[in-house]
């Protein structure tokens, strides 16, 4: 479980105004930022688990403007996916913005560490690391996409979004020592295979 359903269900905007879309089995979810250019709406496609059966169709991806391909820290596999989910992805939409998340920061048994995390510095993707349970760094990924899509490096959200409340308390002295543990790796060479990462 990487939990995206639960880190689309904190923007209470997007719980409250979602539609399930029966033809392709999701749930979409519009999540509204509010921007010093205006109102940005994201329609999340919350596949809910799908992929689980053999991959995504094209269908999903069909017409998407940007992306977030995100993996649990405390499960090795959901990380050695990436690489299928963002071949997938791209096989569909070429040279959309895409944003590479690790959820579950919160989680004390780590099984991912921060020098494993290469994919992104492979492929030129943003990365972010986040706790859907603690809101921590929600707004990151959104406020890189808006970005890129409106074209604007200054581009900022005016107001925070309506959040539910944190389920639980992220340690942020655990979390900055992976925050610099993750910067040191980015100045490491790319390992040639992204399973020798985990020998």
């Amino acid at each position: 479980m990487v939990s995206k359903t639960t880190f689309v269900k904190r923007h209470l905007t997007g719980e409250f105004e979602k539609k399930y879309e029966p033809t392709i089995g999701v749930e979409v979810h519009p999540l509204d930022f509010f921007t010093n250019c205006g109102k940005i709406r994201f329609y999340c496609w919350d596949t809910a688990g799908q992929e689980k059966f053999g991959g995504l169709r094209d269908g999903y991806y069909i017409h998407g403007q940007c992306a977030i391909i995100m993996f649990d820290v405390t499960a090795r596999l959901t990380y050695k996916n990436v690489p299928t989910w963002h071949r997938d992805l791209c096989r569909v939409c070429e040279n959309i913005p895409i944003v590479l998340c690790g959820n579950k920061v919160d989680v004390k048994n780590r099984q991912v560490k921060a020098k494993q995390v290469t994919f992104h510095r492979k492929k030129n993707l943003q990365y972010y690391e986040i706790s859907a349970k603690s809101n921590y760094n929600f707004e990151k990924p959104f406020l890189y996409l808006a970005r890129k899509l409106a074209g604007d490096p200054n581009l900022h959200f005016v107001e925070s979004p309506a959040l539910a409340p944190p389920e639980v308390q992220i340690d942020m002295a655990a979390q900055q020592q992976h925050e610099a543990e993750l910067a040191k790796a980015a100045t490491q060479p790319l390992p040639d295979d992204d399973d020798d990462a985990f020998d």
